[in-house]
């Protein structure tokens, strides 16, 4: 349950006020980062999770919605992206493994893999905000988030097989625009579009 204080807080953040965001960030960026942790050993993939959760709590700020106190919505934000981020870390290995292709982790990437990289990773984020603003949110909610259809129906109110239509939707516009990267699928690319 919310405390009248959180109230005001969570108020704060959805019409964007930069410096509670900032408060509630340096309150509790250390623990949830020794959180992290609890599911990602390396301490700077734990800070990504964290960094990357208050990023996407920032960026839909309008739509934040808590039902719990604010500790426990964030440190269950993070859960949520910690295991998304080894789901997807598990499923890069089985794809680079299915294509025979596996990352020396000792070689720095060429300047071209990098360019590559970058081009479709600005591509993909360009599409991803095209999609209508609903479905936009559910693909998000899924992909990055880690939810599941069911999660995302009880959470925006509607049916699981809109949800599920909504996704269906969304992959089939981004793999109509990405075929052209299709012969250098790499597997960030698979691991949001399969």
């Amino acid at each position: 349950m919310t405390t009248e204080s959180e109230k005001l807080t969570l108020l704060a953040l959805k019409q964007g006020d930069e410096r509670v965001f900032e408060s509630v960030f340096k309150q509790f960026y250390e623990p949830l980062c020794i959180h992290a942790r609890r599911y990602v050993i390396d301490p700077d993939q734990a800070e990504e999770v964290v960094q990357d959760m208050f990023f996407k709590m920032w960026d839909r700020r309008d739509a934040l919605s808590i039902n719990t106190s604010l500790p426990a919505y964030l440190y269950k934000a993070v859960t949520n992206h910690a295991l998304n981020f080894i789901k997807y870390q598990k499923q890069a290995r089985q794809y680079q493994d299915y294509i025979g292709f596996r990352v020396d982790e000792n070689v720095a990437p060429s300047a071209h893999d990098t360019l590559v990289h970058s081009d479709l990773e600005l591509q993909f984020k360009g599409l991803v905000k095209e999609l209508p603003e609903k479905r936009r949110l559910i693909f998000e909610m899924n992909r990055f988030e880690g939810m599941k259809y069911n999660e995302i129906a009880t959470k925006l109110n509607i049916s699981s097989k809109t949800v599920e239509i909504q996704i269906s939707k969304a992959l089939e516009f981004l793999r109509s625009k990405l075929k052209d990267y299709l012969p250098l699928m790499w597997f960030t690319l698979f691991l949001f579009l399969e």
